[in-house]
C-alpha cells in the first residue's frame, strides 16, 4: 500500500477466478455451525462430488443441496470456505453474479479474525436472511468500539455499538440503499460489485455497484494491478470511521469467508415472515425450496 495525502493505492495480491478457488487458497470448513444453523458443512472432495462446489467456465459456484430430504445429522449439506491467507489494511473486490436467496437461508460474505473472536473483530460485507431486500454491512467487536449516528454514507444506520456482547450481537450495522444489493434484487440484475476498504487509520468503507451501473470505476470492473479508492468513486454505502473506535486494537488480520447456512440464530429467529412453520423442519423436508441457494462468483480480488 502506498499513500499520497489522503489517497491510498493498494497493489493486487490475490486474484481468485474459477478453478483457482480450488488451488489451496481456501479451506472448506466442516465444523459445527457457530450460529446454530441447520446445516452440514462438507469438505472440498465431498462438495465437488455432490456438485456443491464447481466451476462453470471462469465462474466459481458453491451451493446448498437442493436434491435431498434431510432425515438425520446436522442438517442440509452446504459449503463454508475460508481463505488460507489473512489480511489487515486491504481492499477486497468481489464480482458476484448470483447469491443465495430464499426462506431459511442465511448467506454471508465476510472477514473474521484469525485470533479470538470477537477481540479481533468481524466485518460483514454481504449478509442477510430469508426474503430481505437490502444488504446489511456490519462490524462486530469487543467492547469500546462505537460509531457516530450521522456519517457520510448512502446507506442507513441501523445500530452504532459494535460490541458483540450487547444488543444480541447485532454489531454496528448499515443497511445499503440499493434494492439491487441483496437477494432477488441482486440476482435479477445480474449481480454487481462489492468493495470493502479497511485500514487502521481510516476504518472501513463499503461500496456497491449494480451490474449495469455506468458509474462503476474501471479499476473495480477490471482486473487491474492496483486500486486507489477516492472521492471519484462516489459516496460509500457504509462508513465506519475511527473517531470512536481504535481499529488497530479492535481488528487483527482477517481471513475471508463465504458461506451459506440455514435457520440458526438469525434466519431461524425471524423465519416467521415466511409463514412456513418450523424453520428446521422446512429445511429438512423441502429440497425444492433451495434451487436459488447458490453463490456464483466471477472473481474475488484482494489488494494490500
Amino acid at each position: 500500500m502506498q499513500s499520497s495525502g489522503t489517497r491510498m493505492t493498494f497493489q493486487l495480491q490475490d486474484n481468485h477466478v474459477g478453478e483457482s478457488f480450488f488451488d489451496g487458497s481456501f479451506n472448506w470448513q466442516t465444523f459445527d455451525d457457530p450460529s446454530g444453523g441447520r446445516v452440514n458443512y462438507v469438505d472440498m472432495p465431498t462438495a465437488q462430488a455432490l456438485n456443491l462446489s464447481y466451476t462453470n467456465g471462469n465462474k466459481f459456484i458453491m451451493r446448498g443441496d437442493d436434491q435431498n430430504v434431510v432425515t438425520s445429522g446436522r442438517g442440509r449439506n452446504s459449503v463454508r470456505i475460508a481463505s488460507t491467507k489473512a489480511y489487515r489494511d486491504s481492499v477486497i473486490v468481489m464480482d458476484i453474479e448470483h447469491m443465495p436467496y430464499g426462506c431459511a437461508q442465511w448467506p454471508a460474505f465476510w472477514t473474521l479474525t484469525n485470533g479470538n473472536w470477537p477481540d479481533g473483530g468481524e466485518i460483514d460485507m454481504l449478509e442477510g436472511i430469508n426474503t430481505h431486500s437490502l444488504n446489511l454491512g456490519s462490524l462486530h467487536t469487543s467492547a469500546g468500539c462505537t460509531m457516530p449516528d450521522n456519517r457520510d454514507q448512502k446507506g442507513y444506520t441501523d445500530t452504532t455499538d459494535c460490541n458483540a456482547f450487547v444488543n444480541g450481537d447485532s454489531g454496528c450495522g448499515t443497511s445499503f440503499s440499493s434494492p439491487s444489493s441483496y437477494g432477488q434484487g441482486l440476482n435479477n440484475n445480474g449481480g454487481g460489485w462489492f468493495v470493502m476498504k479497511r485500514t487502521d487509520s481510516d476504518g472501513v468503507s463499503m461500496y456497491f455497484w449494480p451490474r449495469n451501473d455506468k458509474s462503476v470505476p474501471k479499476e473495480v470492473r477490471s482486473n487491474t494491478g492496483s486500486i486507489t479508492p477516492s472521492s471519484s468513486w462516489g459516496k460509500p454505502e457504509g462508513v465506519w470511521p475511527t473517531s470512536q473506535c481504535d481499529f488497530a486494537s479492535h481488528f487483527t488480520e482477517h481471513n475471508i469467508i463465504i458461506n451459506l447456512t440455514f435457520c440458526g440464530a438469525w434466519a431461524g429467529n425471524e423465519f416467521g415472515v415466511c409463514g412456513q412453520g418450523d424453520c428446521n423442519a422446512f429445511v429438512d423436508q423441502n429440497p425444492q425450496a433451495f434451487t436459488e441457494a447458490y453463490w456464483e462468483i466471477n472473481s474475488l480480488r484482494v489488494y494490500t
